[in-house]
């Protein structure tokens, strides 16, 4: 397991993972899913506390992270976005889970690789996709959307205020030619993006262009939703938001069992919950992780329990 660690961490330094055991209360014989494998760095440890009975499914879309795949009878890697939760335990014949537990967002292995695009530090193709084989890319959405859709992605997203000018110069710079890398992207932004608010700015448009790319928001309902059928009366939900797009999300489904927070009552009046939160106030890292791993500054944890 040792080994597993130092790879995991090469990979994607786990965040908050006392915090996520904890809050998945594990059984030494239980069945889990972590839906965000990654660099398998909470995986190894929820695996540590399984017995030869228990298991954990571990999910990730990206083919990169397979070659972290746990050599342990108690764990089966499944190559898949999670929103196909509920599919691929059907097809290993799990009806029930004990714990699900999900880490948003993009991982340091995405920010760091210099040929994936999802960083404007690092000149390469505007790909952004988290499974490479296929789908639509960044380039893609620049190059195809309107400026209509183009500015709603960048609004809703990325809450990118110049939105509608991104837009706008998109389309006059993709008329001249085809904007194919992170360099093309950043020259039409400059006039547009002042040098002293890049730092704030570019995540925010490159975040937007990520989750319309991999339809993240999209792939955590589905996830989500799955999840709540899947657990067994008191089984644990502990998700990671980085964002308060995701962490909205998250807070619905903790409240109402839906995205939209829509409560359900029954007849007496009574409010109809499928969840029960653990955490009343949100978890986040303590100032000592997050100066040991500064990624790990915005991140928020939620556990609710099956009813």
């Amino acid at each position: 397991m040792d080994n597993d660690k130092a790879k995991a961490e090469t990979y994607h330094v786990p965040v908050m993972p006392g915090e996520c055991l904890e809050g998945l209360d594990i059984k030494p014989d239980g069945i889990y899913a972590d839906m965000t494998f990654g660099g398998g760095g909470h995986s190894s440890l929820i695996v540590s506390r399984l017995s030869e009975r228990g298991h954990l499914y571990g999910f990730d879309r990206d083919a990169d992270s397979e070659a972290n795949a746990i050599d342990d009878a108690r764990f089966t890697f499944v190559r898949s976005d999670f929103r196909y939760l509920a599919n691929f335990m059907r097809y290993y014949g799990v009806d029930s889970l004990d714990g699900v537990l999900a880490d948003l967002g993009v991982s340091s292995h995405h920010l760091d690789d210099e040929g994936r695009g999802f960083s404007f530090r690092y000149e390469a193709d505007l790909d952004m996709r988290m499974n490479t084989r296929g789908g639509m890319t960044a380039a893609d959405v620049l190059n195809t959307y309107d400026e209509e859709r183009l500015a709603a992605v960048l609004r809703n997203y990325g809450e990118v205020k110049s939105a509608g000018r991104i837009a706008r110069a998109v389309a006059q710079a993709r008329a001249h030619r085809r904007l194919s890398g992170v360099a093309d992207f950043l020259e039409v932004l400059r006039p547009i993006v002042p040098p002293f608010a890049e730092h704030k700015e570019l995540p925010k448009i490159f975040q937007a262009l990520r989750i319309e790319v991999n339809d993240e928001l999209g792939s955590l309902r589905d996830m989500l939703a799955a999840a709540i059928r899947l657990l067994k009366p008191g089984g644990r939900l502990v998700v990671m938001t980085y964002h308060s797009l995701e962490d909205r999300i998250v807070k619905n489904f903790i409240k109402a069992g839906n995205a939209d927070g829509s409560v359900e009552k029954d007849f007496f009046g009574r409010t109809r919950t499928t969840l029960r939160p653990v955490n009343t106030r949100v978890v986040v890292p303590s100032d000592e992780e997050v100066e040991r791993n500064p990624r790990s500054r915005s991140a928020k944890l939620r556990v609710a329990e099956k009813l």
